[in-house]
């Protein structure tokens, strides 16, 4: 069969590769007798499976530039957030990037996988193919590693969910929060806590998240400071104290300054503003680049 530039140009559109590349698959597949129809599904194929092990082969690439993506339930009792890395911000500029971006993260609000090993067998059900599938498909159109970064979901019986992107999408924070208060009012509370979050970064809600080796470091660092040498064992310990209360300070959400107001606790702002029993129960950071 002759091989014409509307199939070239048709196989590209249906496949997004390369003229040169769909021109060689045609060619590869015109065997026999095989109709027009046959052979445009064979080089589709064709170019799917070249497209699969150029994939596996950009796996490794870093994926420090890309986008974070959240999807609230309409009650915003649930949400989540998804981050996607890519190679270049060109990529993850552009509409089909965040396309997929936000059909994954709608596929988490939904399903609630709980590792991006299990996000990756789902099936998206636009695109009739697992996660991993579609990424890797993408992949072979872009020319760039794309993967899922970090996920969050969470859900909440007496409260909102909540949510901050940041204009560059490159951070987004996700609360849950426990509250009686109006939903307006604790949605607009939740997004002035997200821009603290993405602004403060910490890494944990209260004191017993912090991790125990984390702990007994900064222990070890501040027994053997200079200033310390010299020191009476009680000194040392009182000193000590107040050193992990401020280092508590910087990483621990709920003792973090707040930062509209910054002579009070985010733990206090919370019910100030919302009233007294309304407690922040989980956040999630994420951060590209």
């Amino acid at each position: 069969m002759e091989i014409t530039a509307k199939m070239v140009s048709e196989l590209r559109e249906r496949s997004g590769a390369p003229l040169m590349d769909c021109k060689r698959a045609l060619v590869a597949c015109n065997t026999g007798s095989i109709t027009e129809v046959a052979l445009m599904d064979a080089a589709f194929d064709h170019l799917r499976k070249s497209g699969l092990k150029s994939a596996e082969k950009r796996a490794g690439r870093a994926t420090a530039q890309g986008r974070v993506c959240v999807k609230l339930s309409a009650d915003a009792k649930s949400g989540a957030m998804v981050s996607l890395g890519c190679e270049t911000d060109f990529v993850a500029a552009t509409d089909e990037f965040n396309a997929l971006l936000a059909e994954v993260t709608e596929l988490v609000l939904a399903k609630n996988p709980d590792t991006v090993e299990s996000l990756g067998l789902a099936e998206l059900p636009s695109r009739k193919t697992t996660v991993t599938d579609a990424l890797k498909g993408f992949i072979s159109k872009s020319g760039e590693n794309t993967q899922v970064v970090s996920l969050a979901r969470f859900e909440t019986a007496a409260g909102r969910v909540g949510s901050y992107v940041h204009f560059n999408q490159k951070v987004g924070a996700l609360i849950a929060l426990s509250t009686s208060a109006p939903a307006d009012k604790a949605d607009a509370f939740l997004k002035q806590l997200g821009m603290h979050i993405a602004s403060s970064k910490p890494t944990a809600l209260s004191r017993d998240q912090v991790a125990a080796d984390v702990i007994e470091r900064e222990k070890a660092v501040y027994r053997e400071s200079d200033d310390m040498k010299g020191k009476p064992a009680e000194k040392v310990e009182m000193i000590l104290k107040g050193k992990l209360d401020k280092f508590y300070q910087g990483v621990v959400l709920n003792e973090q300054p707040w930062v509209h107001d910054d002579k009070i606790n985010v733990k206090t702002a919370v019910e100030k503003a919302l009233g007294a029993g309304s407690k922040i129960e989980r956040f999630a950071l994420q951060q590209l680049g």
